[in-house]
């Protein structure tokens, strides 16, 4: 019987952050505060990012496809509106009744969030038995507490959602106040609605699944589509990851003349148009596809003008890479100068990696939603934390909950 117990961030303080130059490992320790200026050639002149955290590398590792480029972790990640003070909240809010835990997913994104919280991850015990089966055991009391449940469901996705549905109930028969259960990746996001006959509407499945075992609140980042949050019916919270890559897009030397925003398909242009308006209110272009099957796409057409241009096409998540290489192809085609994918969820099936890694993009930038192996490092890929954003988003949550119950 395998068994995994999760190490609280005291006994294990390593998270992703180090500068785009010398990123050449994934664990990092922290060792000095330090300041760094972003220069944007445009409407965005000058960001300011104060008390960044640099980081040292603790042991130098190997990577067969190249070092991918992590920024430095910052208290910037957040925009001005949604900045905190993470020390102060250590300090004022170290007596609350609020307790965060780890799935095995993404506990490296758990960690991140947990330092930001200035809170100790929970101790649980989770296991796999030789048959497959999960056991979940909460090592400490979280009687009248809000509970907190960091758990994306990616891939493996049936497992990690069985995972996120037993902690769910341990945290419900252990008499937990209110069970939060925060899911960066929401999995079967896509299968939204009915395309063909006699299809399943698994989100709506998944939603039901959540609710019933036990989860009195959901926190999501960048759902796939807005009307999967209709599908709970249970208070869902979505976060936007935008304000974490157009931060880090404000530090490339690039004229705002010179930028098109691209949607890699017609049911992304929503969200390009968003992406485009706030950084620097960019020209909008539209990649017109066609998709024969599941994972399979096809390029047909491309709506607007990129001669010349930086190109940056944005999506919500990047599975087979199959849509945005073609997209980025057609792209280059047309005369684009270079070309920057973004996207919040990095799922990478096979064979993204050699699609991604292929030159056709000047870089590709994540987020750390879903954990990214080593494997699957390449030297254009670029990984940026989402752990401010989330940690504010479940403090936030976490003082509305308690104020409103003081009315109650």
């Amino acid at each position: 019987m395998a068994s995994l117990t999760l190490p609280s961030p005291s006994q294990s303080s390593a998270f992703l952050s180090t500068s785009s130059a010398a990123s050449s490992s994934s664990y990092y320790s922290c060792s000095s505060l330090g300041r760094r200026t972003l220069f944007f050639n445009g409407s965005r002149s000058r960001i300011h990012v104060a008390n960044s955290v640099r980081c040292e590398l603790s042991e130098p590792l190997n990577f067969a496809n190249g070092k991918p480029n992590i920024p430095i972790l910052n208290e910037r990640t957040l925009p001005k509106f949604l900045e905190s003070a993470r020390m102060e909240k250590t300090v004022t809010r170290s007596n609350t009744r609020i307790r965060l835990f780890s799935g095995t997913a993404n506990p490296g994104l758990s960690r991140e969030i947990a330092w930001y919280m200035g809170l100790e991850l929970g101790k649980i015990n989770i296991k796999r038995f030789a048959d497959g089966e999960i056991y979940v055991q909460l090592q400490e009391s979280v009687r009248g507490c809000d509970v907190y449940l960091v758990q994306p469901t990616c891939p493996p996705a049936n497992e990690n959602l069985m995972e996120l549905l037993i902690m769910i109930d341990a945290c419900r028969r252990a008499s937990a106040k209110t069970i939060t259960a925060v899911i960066p990746y929401f999995g079967y996001a896509r299968a939204d609605r009915k395309t063909q006959g006699r299809e399943s509407i698994a989100a709506k499945l998944v939603a039901n699944l959540i609710t019933e075992a036990g989860a009195n609140r959901v926190l999501a980042c960048d759902l796939h589509s807005g009307q999967s949050m209709g599908y709970f019916d249970i208070p869902v919270d979505h976060v936007y990851c935008q304000p974490v890559i157009l931060d880090y897009l404000a530090s490339k030397t690039v004229s705002s003349n010179d930028l098109v925003v691209v949607s890699p398909d017609v049911g992304g242009v929503a969200r390009a148009r968003a992406f485009a308006k706030k950084l620097s209110d960019a020209p909008l272009a539209i990649v017109d596809k066609r998709r024969h099957g599941h994972n399979v796409a096809e390029v047909m057409n491309l709506i607007g003008d990129v001669k010349g241009k930086v190109a940056v096409m944005v999506d919500d998540m990047i599975d087979t890479a199959g849509t945005i290489a073609k997209g980025a192809a057609l792209l280059h085609q047309e005369g684009a100068r270079e070309v920057y994918a973004c996207c919040t969820h990095a799922v990478f099936s096979p064979p993204a990696i050699e699609r991604l890694s292929s030159g056709l993009f000047q870089e590709v930038i994540i987020t750390n939603t879903l954990p990214v192996a080593e494997k699957n490092y390449f030297p254009q890929l670029t990984v940026l934390s989402v752990a401010n954003l989330m940690g504010e988003t479940i403090w936030r949550v976490h003082d509305d909950c308690s104020v409103s119950s003081i009315f109650q």
